[in-house]
């Protein structure tokens, strides 16, 4: 019992939100046209579900997440490993690294719909710089945190270059890569969203953006739930990963 009352306290804010959503439109605190009922947004689900849109919007934007992080996050965990390993690459692309990731990558879209197009390279490419950042420098400043003696030891055992990126590097900037690997899946949905908002023609965003033009804010508000839930659920599954990783971990 105790145990399932913990799991739900995370939900306790979700569900008094959802209350005082229901009592404001209710109570018609707002009209109709201003704050759809959670009722008319369930009701937009259905005949999503039904039509079958719903579906293939939510799968094109995970799909495209999917693709999109693999590529930032894997390109992000070699070049901090690079950076933190190697002075002279260090030392070449440093400056260039921090101060691109000042810049939102929402600032990037005209200039990659220009490159790119607004096809789904352009979505990917998006997610991808979204990914490579945090995941990078998280990289960076783990491996830079590896003990000396670490390295001391390895030498003594003759391991090779990838014995020791393996069975030293590895295990020991574990726990501070997956933190990144877990900002950088939040902040590449984030990014996501914002791209298919602005240049899209399917997609989460697209679905709210059509919504808006056309007036039906209970399909915006239903992309705005399944947003907050996709991306719920997606950093509580890569908190259980990341639980279950660094707990087998050797010491």
């Amino acid at each position: 019992m105790r145990r399932l009352l913990s799991a739900s306290v995370p939900f306790t804010g979700v569900l008094g939100l959802l209350a005082l959503w229901w009592a404001v439109t209710a109570a018609q605190v707002f009209p109709p046209q201003v704050l759809a009922s959670p009722a008319r947004v369930v009701e937009a689900a259905r005949d999503g579900l039904q039509s079958g849109e719903l579906l293939r919007n939510v799968g094109l934007s995970l799909s495209r997440l999917a693709v999109g992080y693999v590529v930032g996050a894997g390109l992000g965990l070699a070049f901090g490993t690079a950076m933190a390993l190697s002075k002279s690459f260090e030392s070449y692309t440093a400056g260039l690294f921090h101060a691109i990731r000042q810049v939102p990558t929402v600032a990037f879209i005209p200039m990659l719909v220009l490159v790119f197009g607004v096809e789904e390279t352009f979505k990917i490419v998006v997610v991808a710089k979204a990914a490579f950042y945090p995941t990078a420098l998280a990289t960076y400043t783990g491996v830079q945190g590896v003990p000396r003696r670490y390295y001391d030891v390895a030498e003594i055992y003759r391991f090779s270059a990838l014995d020791k990126l393996w069975r030293v590097v590895g295990p020991a900037t574990l726990p501070p890569v997956l933190t990144g690997l877990r900002l950088s899946l939040s902040r590449a949905w984030v990014a996501l969203v914002a791209a298919e908002l602005l240049v899209a023609d399917s997609g989460i965003g697209q679905m709210m953006e059509m919504g808006r033009q056309t007036f039906q804010l209970e399909v915006v508000l239903l992309g705005v739930v399944l947003i907050g839930a996709i991306g719920f659920a997606l950093d509580r599954a890569f908190r259980q990963l990341e639980l279950s990783l660094v707990r087998g971990a050797p010491a």
